[in-house]
């Protein structure tokens, strides 16, 4: 039930993405940067924080659970390290994830011959 779950939401999510792309004048990047600063809004109002209760997975890989977690570590690092917490939070708790898409950015443009497009 749990995968159902995840898959549920996950696909909805992506299908709000998609209906943007295709109904809107929208660009890839600004509809990135309006489901990250979604998933911030949500985790801050306490929304989010529930449907990744429900979901899991399904909500935390998307864009918005990118958003959930820089808010969810900005709130932690408050609490336990006062101001300076809103500018090391988000970052700590985000480190995983932008220390992957590095690493594996790497290794890919080492493998792979970049080409330009005619």
């Amino acid at each position: 039930m749990d995968y159902l779950k995840a898959f549920i939401v996950g696909g909805l999510i992506c299908v709000v993405g998609q209906i943007l792309i295709d109904k809107t004048k929208l660009t890839p990047a600004r509809i990135l940067v309006t489901f990250v600063v979604l998933g911030t809004f949500l985790q801050l109002i306490g929304i989010y924080e529930w449907l990744v209760d429900f979901a899991g997975a399904g909500a935390t890989v998307p864009l918005t659970g990118f958003g959930y977690n820089l808010c969810k570590g900005v709130s932690k690092a408050v609490s336990e390290n006062g101001f300076i917490g809103v500018f090391t939070g988000g970052i700590t708790a985000a480190a995983g994830g932008i220390s992957a898409a590095l690493i594996f950015g790497f290794l890919v443009s080492i493998i792979f011959k970049s080409k330009s497009k005619k």
